[in-house]
C-alpha cells in the first residue's frame, strides 16, 4: 500500500511540474519584451544595448541565459539583434537587469 501511495503521489507531482511549463508560443504572444543589441556575450547573462522610451540615450541590461523554456536560444554573437521575453521586472541597477527569462529570440543575426 506504501508503493502505490509514493507511486500515485510521484505521479502527481511530475504532473503538475510538466503543466507549469510555458509553450514557446504561449510566451511570445502573452509575454512582454524587449528588443536590443548584444554588446557582451559571457557564460551566465548577455549584455544587450536597447532604446527604451525611459531612457534617451538608451540602456545597457545584463539578461540571464537561464532561461525557463528550453527551447530558447542561449548562444550568442556580439551584433546579434535579440528579443527577451521576461516577467516584465527590470532592476534598476548600472547596467540595468532582467532576471527572470521566459525566452529569447534571434530577430536578426549579425552579419
Amino acid at each position: 500500500m506504501k508503493k502505490l501511495m509514493a507511486f500515485v503521489l510521484a505521479l502527481v507531482y511530475l504532473i503538475g511540474m510538466v503543466g507549469c511549463s510555458k509553450s514557446m508560443h504561449y510566451i511570445i504572444e502573452n509575454e512582454p519584451n524587449i528588443t536590443g543589441i548584444v554588446k557582451e556575450v559571457h557564460h551566465n547573462y548577455i549584455l544587450i544595448y536597447m532604446e527604451t522610451d525611459g531612457y534617451p540615450h538608451g540602456a545597457d541590461c545584463t539578461v540571464s541565459l537561464n532561461v525557463e523554456n528550453k527551447d530558447s536560444m542561449t548562444h550568442f554573437s556580439v551584433g546579434d539583434e535579440v528579443t527577451i521575453y521576461y516577467d516584465g521586472t527590470i532592476a534598476e541597477s548600472d547596467p540595468l537587469q532582467i532576471n527572470t527569462v521566459y525566452a529569447i529570440t534571434l530577430k536578426t543575426p549579425t552579419e
